[in-house]
C-alpha cells in the first residue's frame, strides 16, 4: 500500500508509551489503532531504551507478521524535527516495518519533508499543536505524504503564552475550539482524515462521551485517547443510535420516492440534509 492510499483504523486511537512494550499488545487489543509514543510519554533518559524496546517488539516474528498484514493499526510518534532526538528516531525506524508515523509539532510542509527524506515510504499523521502549525495547517494537509491531521491543545496554549486549554467546567476555551475547527476544516478540504485531540481527564467519562460525540457529529474521522477505558466510550459515541439510523433511512427513502421537494416529518429536506443522512449511515456501516 502506497503512503497516499494508507488509512488508519478507528475511531478510537490509543497512545501507548514506547518504553512500556508490555502494554503494546494490550493497547492493540483495546483500541482500533495504537500510537506508540517516543515523544512526550518518554523521558529523555529513557528514549534510547524505548527505541530498542520498539525495535525488539517489531522484530518478534508474531508481531512482525501482524505489522505486515495490518499496518494501519500501528503508528509511531517520533520526536519533532527540531528535537535533538529526531535523528536517532529516524535511524531506528529505518529498521522496523512501521508504515505510519506521527510527526509532532508540525509547523510547515518542510517539517514533513524532513521526515519523508529519512523515511520515504511512510505515511504521515501531522500533529499541529502550535500557533504556527495551526496557521499553516492547510499547507501541511496538502502534502502528499500526509494521510491524517491531528490537533493538540496543551502545546498550542503554551505556544501562545496561555496555561490552560479548558474552562473550569471542562469545555475548551475559544482559542482551542478555533484551532480544533481549523485543523478539521483544512484536513477535510484536503481530503485527509482528521483526529480529535485527547481528553486527559480519564475519570470524566461523561465529559469524554460528550466530547467524542461532538467530534463524530462535527466530522472528525477519529478521536485519540490516553487510557484503554476511554476506547469503548469513544466507539459508543461514534456509533449512531438505532433511532438515528432509522430516521436517516426513512428520510432517504422519502427522498427517493419523491419527484420534488420533500417535507419529511415537518422539515423541508434539501441537499445538505440528504448528505447528513448519507454520512450518518456511512458512519454506522448501514446501507
Amino acid at each position: 500500500m502506497t503512503p497516499s492510499k494508507m488509512t488508519l483504523a478507528g475511531p478510537a486511537i490509543l497512545f501507548c508509551p514506547a518504553d512500556r512494550p508490555d502494554r503494546y499488545a494490550k493497547a492493540m487489543e483495546r483500541a482500533d489503532s495504537v500510537i506508540v509514543d517516543l515523544e512526550d510519554a518518554v523521558t529523555p533518559e529513557q528514549k534510547q531504551a524505548a527505541r530498542e524496546h520498539l525495535r525488539a517488539w517489531c522484530e518478534d516474528p508474531k508481531n512482525h507478521t501482524m505489522l505486515t498484514a495490518d499496518p494501519v493499526r500501528f503508528i509511531v510518534r517520533v520526536n519533532s524535527p527540531s528535537s535533538e532526538f529526531f535523528a536517532d528516531d529516524m535511524q531506528i525506524l529505518q529498521s522496523v516495518p512501521v508504515q505510519i508515523v506521527m510527526l509532532p509539532k508540525t509547523e510547515s510542509p518542510e517539517d514533513v519533508d524532513r521526515l519523508v527524506a529519512e523515511l520515504p515510504e511512510v505515511a504521515v499523521v501531522a500533529l499541529c499543536e502550535s500557533a504556527a502549525g495551526v496557521a499553516r495547517s492547510l499547507e501541511i494537509a496538502r502534502h502528499p505524504a500526509v494521510v491524517a491531521m491531528m490537533w493538540g491543545a496543551e502545546d498550542l496554549l503554551a505556544s501562545i503564552g496561555g496555561f490552560s486549554s479548558r474552562l473550569p467546567d471542562g469545555r475548551y476555551r475559544d482559542v482551542a475550539r478555533a484551532a480544533r475547527a481549523t485543523v478539521l476544516l483544512h484536513a477535510s478540504a484536503s481530503g485527509k482524515a482528521s483526529i480529535d485531540s485527547i481528553n486527559t481527564d480519564f475519570s470524566d467519562t461523561s465529559g469524554l462521551a460528550e466530547e467524542a460525540r461532538d467530534a463524530s457529529d462535527s466530522g472528525f474521522t477519529f478521536k485519540a485517547c490516553i487510557h484503554p477505558a476511554q476506547c469503548g466510550i469513544i466507539r459508543q459515541a461514534y456509533a449512531p443510535t438505532p433511532e438515528e439510523v432509522r430516521y436517516a433511512r426513512d428520510l432517504l427513502a422519502a427522498v427517493n420516492e419523491s419527484r420534488g421537494a420533500v417535507n419529511f416529518r415537518g422539515t423541508m429536506v434539501d441537499d445538505p440534509l440528504i448528505r447528513h443522512a448519507e454520512n450518518l449511515l456511512r458512519r454506522s456501516g448501514a446501507s
